[in-house]
């Protein structure tokens, strides 16, 4: 076989081949959870059940990562890492621990051990794809890297055969130590300094590398003995910009000097550029042959470096959130446990009673605002989010928008100032989610802007668009940051000290609804202490709409104060706070009302009482919700009571499975009183305006 069918064999192999990727882990669940996340990958994912079936594996294979759960019956985790650690073949194997806690000791441990990241359990699906997508880049850039070294090293041998034995050997172990030092580190600063360390002396006297940005431009260099680009002769620093522009090898030379300029791509794309500077001699055909080799395997390890400084940067953004998250869901908590505890105490007056009646349910509103933001942002991200686009009026939505701010703007003295066009402006779209957007814009240029300020909504129409601007008078942005103000995770001020609250998901949410209805969004501040602009621009176009497509106004849902049909209510919730509550709540509005905590006690309770309404939690112990629904309905004592599925799971799914159980509702926690109330008082009615 020639070299040239040789390569294209290994070529051939190279495409079609998978990297393996072993999950290590005793429940089989866990197998399925991680194999229906990496699938996506197409990558060969190898399943074990235990440490020993693991380093059976890891003797017959070779695997691009390997994905350890810390506790394990026979061998644990770190016990495993260590033995796979003893075989030459898994010695530099990229460990990933998957645990649900970690400790300090253990953590320095399984890093002592090689690991190069624990991943909190249950994983984020996007994060654990991610970042076993990095390393199994890494694994096949790095089988690209064997391989190219392999052919170039029998090329460079069967050439010294012929000729020059020496000199090619030489160069093959030149490459081979070039390859070997730019795959020492994954740090972009590490890989620049390794490159300038192999080029000089051996191809040049003086090197500089250029690092580029994406518009050409050159933002910083290296170079030996503090050589830099800026230093370079006018005839050099044109053949740089040749480079940069043509993505091909530039020569320059006078008067005695000479520079070979070789780009540093990635794809398309040019990230930098390695200046060899020297005798104009010196820059053979051989010569520049190698300078091209070492720019190529220079290529690849800076953008594994760039690859993963970025997963490095999403992980850390990921982890600020967390902390955020965790921050601002706490900050609730404790006025609640101060109100609870003033409520509890000798001698409460009424006024105090019912200011601390308010806090706990400001609080809880805002908590419940928190998790719907987040699921929002999940189910977003996710593309599970559906638009039901109706005709609306530009006007009624700005001014239903702005009627559910004002609350906030007139608690801060705040003025709001509109200006909308003469025209009569019709949208397509979702009323919710677009009042959502334009009341999240609105209550941010509340938030930071002072006491007293002005904010002004402006809407304008042009060629079949609308842009809709909110500007305030508030802190700003740093112009730095403001390229990343849509991004998600991303906030401004991540000190501990910020003066505003909130979880920095808003504006992430803005931009996936806008562009869900086939808009921009953009944002300006001239900086610091200068205000904020952030505008929206959607598909419109000028008319009327028709007396039946009118949106009633919104009139707020009364509770029932007396129940006319219902008058049996059975609570089954296995959280003993939740259901006595929800007790207490029901008879004080005149109900009979029993409770259960689990499925089997709600059946017998079921067949004495005969409720009219049954409030079922889905998460129960032993028998869940969906089965204990399933039973109510096959049983003459509750199959024609109005089952409500009142839980904390909100997601398509659970809804789905509520229905087919034969529930007729589907409430998520916290539930809206008023709303729950009035269907316990008439069930036939809600069952009415349910089909409706």
């Amino acid at each position: 076989m020639t070299a040239r069918q040789n390569t294209e064999a290994q070529t051939a192999f190279q495409e079609r081949e998978k990297a393996n990727i072993l999950v290590v882990d005793d429940l089989q669940e866990k197998h399925i959870v991680f194999r229906s996340i990496l699938d996506e990958l197409g990558e060969n994912i190898v399943s074990a059940r235990s440490g020993k079936e693991a380093l059976r594996y890891i003797l017959e294979m070779e695997f691009a990562v390997i994905l350890l759960d810390v506790n394990m019956p026979d061998i644990d985790g770190l016990e495993t890492a260590s033995l796979i650690r003893h075989y030459k073949k898994s010695a530099q194997t990229p460990i990933v621990f998957i645990t649900a806690y970690v400790d300090e000791l253990q953590a320095k441990r399984g890093y002592a051990l090689g690991a190069v990241d624990y991943i909190p359990s249950p994983v984020v699906p996007e994060v654990l794809r991610s970042k076993v997508r990095v390393f199994v880049e890494l694994w096949r850039m790095n089988r690209q890297l064997q391989l190219r070294a392999a052919e170039r090293e029998q090329l460079a041998r069967s050439e010294a055969a012929r000729a020059a034995a020496e000199e090619a050997i030489h160069r093959a172990d030149y490459l081979a130590e070039v390859s070997q030092v730019l795959s020492r580190s994954l740090e972009l600063e590490h890989t620049v300094r390794a490159l300038l360390d192999v080029s000089v002396p051996m191809l040049c006297d003086k090197a500089v590398v250029a690092l580029v940005d994406s518009e050409g431009n050159v933002v910083r260099s290296h170079g030996t003995g503090g050589a830099t680009a800026d230093g370079l002769p006018e005839g050099a620093r044109q053949a740089l910009s040749r480079a940069i522009a043509t993505r091909h090898l530039q020569l320059w030379k006078d008067d005695g000097e000479g520079a070979a300029l070789c780009p540093l791509t990635a794809g398309e794309r040019v990230r930098g550029v390695l200046v060899l500077q020297g005798d104009p001699q010196q820059f053979d055909g051989a010569r520049l042959a190698l300078a091209r080799e070492v720019a190529g395997r220079a290529s690849i390890a800076m953008e594994n470096a760039r690859l993963y400084s970025a997963v490095q940067e999403a992980d850390r953004r990921k982890n600020e959130f967390l902390a955020m998250l965790a921050h601002e869901l706490r900050n609730p908590l404790a006025p609640i446990r101060n109100a609870v505890h003033i409520m509890q105490g000798t001698d409460v007056d009424g006024p105090t009673m019912n200011w601390a009646r308010d806090v706990i349910s400001r609080q809880a509103d805002h908590m419940a605002r928190l998790i719907d933001d987040l699921l929002d942002v999940s189910r977003i991200v996710q593309g599970k989010v559906v638009v039901k686009p109706e005709k609306l009026s530009l006007a009624s939505l700005i001014e239903r928008s702005a009627e559910s701010s004002l609350p906030r703007l007139e608690a801060r003295n705040q003025t709001l100032a509109m200006e909308l066009p003469q025209e009569s402006v019709l949208l397509e779209g979702d009323s919710v989610r677009l009042s959502q957007v334009l009341s999240n814009l609105i209550n941010n240029a509340s938030k930071f802007s002072p006491a007293e300020s002005r904010i002004a909504v402006k809407a304008s129409y042009t060629d079949g668009k609308v842009r809709i601007s909110v500007k305030d008078e508030g802190t700003g942005i740093d112009p730095a940051f403001l390229p990343h103000i849509f991004d998600l995770f991303a906030q401004g001020d991540q000190s501990l000290d910020r003066s505003q609250g909130g979880l920095g998901i808003g504006l992430t949410l803005v931009k996936h609804l806008v562009e869900l209805h086939g808009g921009t969004v953009d944002a300006h501040s001239e900086g610091i202490g200068k205000g904020t602009e952030v505008s929206f621009t959607l598909p419109a176009k000028l008319g009327q709409l028709e007396k039946s497509q009118q949106v009633a106004p919104i009139t707020p849902r009364k509770a029932a104060t007396e129940p006319s049909t219902a008058s049996r209510i059975l609570v089954v919730d296995d959280l003993m706070a939740s259901a006595e509550t929800l007790m207490t709540l029901l008879e004080m509005e005149g109900f009979q009302v029993k409770v259960a905590n689990e499925g089997k006690a709600a059946l017998q309770i079921a067949q004495e009482f005969r409720p009219d309404v049954v409030l079922l939690d889905i998460g129960l112990p032993g028998m869940n919700g969906f089965e204990v629904a399933h039973q109510l309905r096959s049983h003459p004592s509750s199959q024609d009571a109005l089952l409500i599925a009142l839980t904390g799971y909100g997601e398509a799914e659970s809804r789905s499975r509520s229905a087919q159980a034969g529930f007729d509702f589907h409430m998520v926690k916290p539930a809206d009183v008023n709303l729950l109330l009035s269907m316990i008082a008439n069930p036939q009615e809600a069952r009415r305006a349910k089909v409706a």
